[in-house]
């Protein structure tokens, strides 16, 4: 947070990126997704541009595998059902156009929100 800190934070749908630290990751891209209020205040799109913010700079700087949290779906309340369906739709998307992106892969809190993207992923595909 703080190399994201030092390059002047970033604005809700976007994404930064920072070096990894001692990470073992080179990079980190920092995304911010909305506040989830009731669906009509632009929340899917600004959640869509934070994933796709996020790809287009892994794309930029040559970076081949990337890994998500469930963005939004804590503290900020977005329902994961939802947000699981914008995330792999944008993410989907992305990669058809874009095959240098090799691997993406979800980081999720728990058992239910594993089992609810799997879900959503045979939905659309």
């Amino acid at each position: 947070m703080e190399e994201c800190r030092k390059i002047g934070g970033c604005p809700t749908g976007e994404a930064r990126i920072t070096a990894g630290g001692n990470l073992k990751a080179k990079y980190v891209i920092h995304a911010v997704g909305p506040v989830y209020s009731d669906g009509r205040h632009g929340e899917a799109e600004l959640l869509y541009g934070a994933y796709k913010h996020s790809l287009r700079l892994a794309s930029e700087n040559k970076i081949k595998s990337i890994a998500f949290p469930s963005i939004s779906t804590g503290a900020y309340g977005y329902p994961i059902r939802e947000a699981a369906k914008i995330a792999l739709s944008a993410i989907i998307e992305y990669i058809k156009f874009h095959p240098e992106i090799e691997m993406v892969r979800f980081v999720l809190f728990s058992g239910d929100a594993y089992r609810t993207y799997g879900e959503v992923l045979s939905s659309i595909k």
